[in-house]
Parts: structure tokens; C-alpha cells; sequence
């Protein structure tokens, strides 16, 4: 048996599962790939890259990231699936291309979800692990077993039920607050009394235990980190904290709590964490998802200081009041870093700096966004290039793209736009609309031409960086026709009007894309369509 670190908190990430149940948060493949490609980067030591048997597009994304980033010396891919031999079969036809892969299978052992969700007694769900996690491990070496809402299952049956999945195989056992419903000081004796009193499961067996907290009434962190305490050696989290609810826990957060405090927990783990900003950028353009400003770690506000009192120990010692330092999570302290007249080369080793790996065909594509933006701002910051990069590379697939828009607006008449649109075929439509605010008239026109009806839920807009030439970032988020379904959408441009076209057509691909909803009228002249709405 192989030596086992106890003192290594495994980190295995579940943005690409849990994460992507949040509203809004579907992405396809080729995004999912990008996502697992920076989290190996990141140093996650397992993906649970998908639900396989979810749909034929998931399972497909998860047997590309099992191919291309499940190697050797890569991250465990995992793939979820149900205590049901369909689902165990196909999960394992996701990730066996992997050179290190899992399968990760659950059920509901409460009561509650006993009695209402699966209608079965203790007794039959007994027989149904035990069903389970053997075939499981007659597919896969490494088979994690989840008893789903353990936080409210009578801890004599949690302890039942953990013995038997160790015993037909089972390496972790990961124990989830499903609906975030514990409270952190009840969430440390519950594992620490699995850990202690489940047979085949103690310390030296080589099962590692796991907690999966949700967020419901804030305390996924804490409670992760209790767990953590009581003797839990892998954690499940998200990028940002994204997930079902009110999310799940937050990778960065339960990471840097343990580095910060290596002299309370004595612990360690294999991120980078300079990697962690520019991963959690990522996440939150493809998602739409926009982070809010006082998210500790990865927040716009996490290194920033306003009051007197706090400015003048910062000036005289920064650890007056930041206990990490920006630079540890990936931020940078530089303010001029590029201008209009800085080359390729220049571009290049900056962009390399910040973790970007960018050549041939692609360089020039980013030089030319770069040569614009530069033009129209005097100084271009490392935020300005992370931006950038993100809406240069980071969207959707694009059925359709913005060719040109021109804005007319102000207090002498009607906010009037004329948007050009073109579909992937290469087919180009024009429309003009009138709205009560340029925003609103942009996104009339681009309905007008796609026909894709939805509801706008959200328009979030802000500075990249300080002054009047700042570049403008853009998320907003959308609601199919029948109110199922939300998507995301982000942009950036020196232009906020621009931003916030490239974001509204970001989020109207993802979900044209997603139902085949759309199409874009034949051989229709411009028009102007008078209406009303909110800008």
C-alpha cells in the first residue's frame, strides 16, 4: 500500500459538476476543456469533470478532458454518477481514457430523502450500495462513494452505511452537507465520529474521508474547514464558490485559510496559488457568473483600502491589515504596463508573465485587440490584458458575432441603434432599433435579427481599471422563452456599448446554441422597431 500524506488536504474541484448546476452556469465542451486545462494548472488534485450520463454532451466532455488533461502526471478525473448500473456504466466510458480516473456514485441515506426522492427502506438502500459501489470497483481501482445529505442521516445508519461501501470497495468516502443545514461545531463530531468508529475506515486504512459543504446558510467554508479539523483529507469546492443554491464551497478560500494558518492546521495542499485569480476570471467570464466585490480572496475588494485609519497602516506596514499578500493569489501590484507604443515581443512576455501561453495566429489576433485598446487609453494594465484575453478567448462558441453597431443617443431625441450581425455561414443581417437607452435599443436590434426571445434578468457593468478610458467589463444573464433556463454572457471593450452588445450576443449564443432556438430573417432590409423597455 502506498504511503499516505496525512498531513495533505486533497483538493478535489467540482466546478465543472456542481458548479455548472448553478442557473446559468451550462457550458459546453470545448469550455468545460479550458476550465480542466487551468485547473491542472492550478494544481487540483481531483476534476470531477461532468455527470456522463447527464446527456450525450456531457459524457463527450468528459471523455475529452479524461483524454487531454488525465494524464500521469496529471489530476484524478472523476466522472458522478447515481447508485444505478446505467449510469456506473457510462460514467466509467467518460473517464477510463484517463491515465488516473474514478467513479464517484451516491445516494440519499436521510430519511428524508429515503422516504420522499428514492421511496425505499433503510434495509433496500443497504442492498443498493452494496450493488453499487461493487460494480464500481469491478470498472474502476478508485471509487468514491457518497451517502447524499448526510448532514440529516441518523449517524448509527451513516456509519452502517459507510462500513459497507469501504467494504465492497470503496477508497473515499466523501460525506456531503447536501443542504448546507449543519452547523460547523455539529459538522466536527459527526466526522470525527465517522472517522473514529467506522469499521475498515480508520487512520492507516488508506480510505481517505472527504466533506462536500453547500452554502445555504454561509457556512460551507467553515464547516469544510471543521471537517478538515476532524480528520478529512480531501475537500470537495468550486471556483468562486458556484453551485447549486447558494453555492458550494470556495476553493480559494478553504486553500488559503489552511496556508495562511499553517501553525493552527499544520496542513498543506498542491495549489499554486498564483494560479488562483486567473482561474477564478475564467470561471466567471464562461459562467457569466460575475464575482462580487467583497468576495474574500478573489473579490475586486479583498486588497482594497479606503478608510484613513486602515490607509495609514497600510503605508506604514501592509500587514497591518493584510494577512496575504496580493501577489500570493496572482494579483499584481503594477500600474503601467503596456502602451500604444510597446511590440509584439513585449505583449508576448507580458502575457507570458501572467500565465497566458499565446503564439502564432492567436499573438497576432491579441496584438491587434491590444494596438486598439492602447489607442483609445493611455496606460493598458495587467487587468486590462486579463479582460482582454477573457473576451478574446473565453466566450461562447459564436453563432453569431457582432460585425458593427452604431449608437445615436442623448437629449435630443430617441436612443436609436443599428447593429450588423453576422451568422457563422458568413450571411450578414442588419437592423436598426429605437429603446429607451442605447443598451436597450442594441439588444432590441440584435432580437430583431437572431429571433431568439428571452427575458433579461441581469446587466452588471464596471471598470476594469481607474480613469475615464478604463475598459469596460459586462456580464448579464438571460432567461429562455419558457423560464427554465438562465444563460451568462461577458464582454470587454474600451466601449461599454460594445461590451455590452459582445455580452448580450454571448449569452443569446449559449442558449441558441443550447436549444436550438433562433433564426436570422432572409434577405430582410433595416428597420427601425419604435418600442419601450428599461436600459
Amino acid at each position: 500500500m502506498a504511503t499516505v500524506d496525512n498531513n495533505l488536504v486533497r483538493i478535489f474541484d467540482t466546478t465543472l459538476r456542481d458548479g455548472e448546476q448553478s442557473p446559468g452556469c451550462t457550458m459546453n465542451s470545448a469550455e468545460k476543456l479550458e476550465i480542466a486545462r487551468q485547473l491542472a494548472h492550478l494544481g487540483v488534485d481531483i476534476i470531477e469533470a461532468g455527470f456522463p450520463a447527464a446527456s450525450p454532451d456531457d459524457l463527450a466532455a468528459v471523455q475529452r478532458i479524461a483524454r487531454e488533461v488525465g494524464s500521469a502526471d496529471g489530476p484524478i478525473i472523476a466522472g458522478l454518477a447515481r447508485a444505478v448500473e446505467k449510469d456506473i456504466v457510462t460514467c466509467w466510458e467518460g473517464v477510463k481514457l484517463a491515465q488516473k480516473p474514478r467513479i464517484h456514485t451516491f445516494l440519499g441515506t436521510s430519511d428524508i430523502h429515503l422516504k420522499y426522492q428514492t421511496g425505499i427502506t433503510r434495509q433496500k438502500a443497504l442492498e443498493v450500495i452494496r450493488q453499487s459501489v461493487t460494480l464500481a470497483r469491478s470498472l474502476c481501482a478508485d471509487v468514491e462513494f457518497s451517502p447524499m445529505d448526510a448532514g440529516r442521516t441518523d449517524p448509527k445508519f451513516l456509519i452502517e452505511v459507510c462500513a459497507l461501501a469501504v467494504e465492497c470497495g470503496a477508497t473515499t468516502l466523501n460525506i456531503p452537507d447536501t443542504v448546507g443545514y449543519v452547523m460547523p461545531q455539529e459538522w466536527y463530531e459527526l466526522v470525527a465520529t465517522l472517522v473514529a468508529e467506522t469499521p475498515g475506515a480508520g487512520v492507516g486504512s488508506g480510505v481517505i474521508w472527504s466533506v462536500h459543504c453547500h452554502n445555504d446558510l454561509g457556512l460551507a467554508t467553515a464547516n469544510t474547514l471543521a471537517g478538515v479539523l476532524a480528520g478529512a483529507r480531501q475537500v470537495e469546492v468550486t471556483i468562486n464558490g458556484i453551485g447549486e443554491r447558494a453555492g458550494n464551497t470556495s476553493l480559494e478560500e478553504v486553500v488559503m485559510a489552511i496556508q495562511t494558518r499553517p501553525q493552527y492546521y499544520n496542513l498543506h495542499t498542491n495549489i499554486n496559488t498564483r494560479e488562483i485569480m486567473k482561474t477564478s476570471r475564467m470561471v466567471s467570464n464562461y459562467t457569466g457568473m460575475h464575482v462580487q466585490p467583497n468576495k474574500a480572496i478573489v473579490g475586486a475588494n479583498a486588497f482594497a483600502h479606503e478608510a484613513g485609519i486602515h490607509q495609514d497602516g497600510m503605508l506604514k506596514n501592509a500587514a497591518t491589515y493584510e494577512i496575504m499578500t496580493p501577489e500570493t493569489v496572482g494579483l499584481t501590484q503594477s500600474k503601467l504596463v503596456l502602451g500604444k507604443h510597446s511590440g509584439r515581443h513585449a505583449l508576448k512576455v507580458r502575457l507570458q508573465e501572467l500565465g497566458y501561453s499565446i503564439d502564432g495566429d492567436a499573438l497576432n489576433q491579441v496584438f491587434a485587440r491590444f494596438k486598439e485598446l492602447a489607442d483609445a487609453k493611455k496606460t493598458v494594465t495587467d487587468a486590462d490584458l486579463q479582460a482582454l484575453i477573457a473576451d478574446e478567448f473565453h466566450g461562447p462558441d459564436e453563432i453569431y458575432s457582432l460585425a458593427d453597431i452604431q449608437v445615436t443617443c442623448g437629449t435630443m431625441g430617441m436612443p436609436t441603434a443599428t447593429v450588423k450581425v453576422q451568422h457563422v455561414d458568413g450571411e450578414t443581417f442588419v437592423h436598426a432599433a429605437v429603446g429607451v437607452g442605447p443598451v436597450d435599443a442594441s439588444y432590441r436590434a440584435i432580437d430583431a435579427i437572431i429571433k431568439a426571445p428571452n427575458t433579461l434578468i441581469e446587466y452588471s457593468v464596471h471598470s476594469v481599471t481607474e480613469g475615464i478610458s478604463a475598459l469596460g467589463e459586462v456580464t448579464v444573464r438571460i432567461e429562455s422563452p419558457d423560464g427554465q433556463r438562465t444563460f451568462g454572457g461577458y464582454g470587454a471593450d474600451a466601449d461599454v456599448i460594445v461590451a455590452s452588445v459582445k455580452a448580450y450576443l454571448a449569452a443569446v449564443n449559449r442558449m441558441v446554441a443550447a436549444m436550438g432556438i433562433g433564426r436570422a430573417p432572409e434577405g430582410e432590409a433595416a428597420t427601425v422597431n419604435v418600442a419601450s423597455g428599461t436600459d
